[in-house]
């Protein structure tokens, strides 16, 4: 099948999550595309409205391809809608993902600013099930309200496995005791050692740049933060050149980069 036919996938299951993001569970019905690595994306085309590229937040149990999708244009808006049963088209897997194979260090902070945190998903899963090889795991998560927090559950059961979870909101309402403000705040005041620590972050591209900055001053080499980027994918094999970014195609390039990497393009208003 050509990388730019989609495969037919039946939806499953679909989870509102919050009041305009949704996940859907997705079964294969004419044959599944190749095993997701985390941080990859995937093409999901709405029959008849369009096709978004979509970061794959995970695998259920089962197998099904899990896709967190929030509702921002009439694709997604179709896709939101979508009710257990229907079929959507899906290309990929596609990109660069997270290099939570190649990390060799003691300590990962995985970063992550509102709806960022499903790609970041799958990597917190790999980690976790690789627990042994590192000394902590942090995960630092900011929401504009705490409605807006993903996977509510999923973080109860991770700080039960032993991530060192924090929160923290834009806007607080009179049932949170979180601390209130951006994300990049919490850096300063999380445990872990710098000097042997990668860190995994996604979110609006000016909180990862303020991020990027408290990583850095605490003493996290560019060269160990790793960034996913968004951009305007069109055909998600490098074909179109919508998403170019400096000299790469984020969609064959990316969308995960080493800061080193992205940083003077990052710093370009409005690259």
């Amino acid at each position: 099948m050509s990388v730019m036919t989609p495969n037919t996938y039946v939806v499953a299951s679909r989870r509102q999550e919050t009041a305009d993001t949704c996940t859907l569970e997705l079964d294969p019905q004419d044959g599944a595309i190749s095993r997701p690595a985390p941080g990859q994306f995937t093409m999901l085309y709405a029959w008849g409205v369009g096709e978004v590229p979509i970061s794959v937040s995970g695998l259920a149990p089962n197998g099904r391809l899990v896709q967190t999708i929030r509702d921002v244009g009439a694709v997604t808006h179709k896709l939101c809608a979508l009710d257990s049963g229907t079929t959507v088209g899906v290309r990929g897997p596609l990109g660069r993902g997270w290099p939570v194979d190649e990390l060799s260090v003691a300590d990962v902070v995985v970063v992550a600013g509102g709806l960022g945190l499903a790609p970041l998903r799958p990597a917190v899963s790999a980690l976790l099930a690789n627990r042994a090889q590192f000394r902590r795991l942090v995960l630092l998560y900011g929401a504009r309200t705490p409605e807006d927090l993903l996977f509510r559950d999923e973080l109860e059961r991770w700080s039960r496995d032993g991530v060192d979870v924090q929160m923290t909101v834009d806007a607080a309402d009179a049932g949170w005791h979180g601390p209130v403000g951006v994300v990049g705040k919490l850096v300063a005041r999380a445990e872990f050692d710098p000097s042997s620590s990668a860190a995994l972050m996604c979110g609006p591209e000016v909180m990862m740049r303020f991020t990027a900055v408290a990583l850095a001053d605490r003493g996290v080499a560019a060269e160990r933060t790793y960034v996913s980027l968004e951009r305007s994918m069109k055909c998600g094999v490098g074909q179109c050149g919508h998403c170019q970014l400096g000299p790469t195609l984020v969609c064959l390039d990316g969308p995960v980069y080493s800061w080193a990497e992205m940083s003077r393009w990052l710093s370009v208003r409005e690259l």
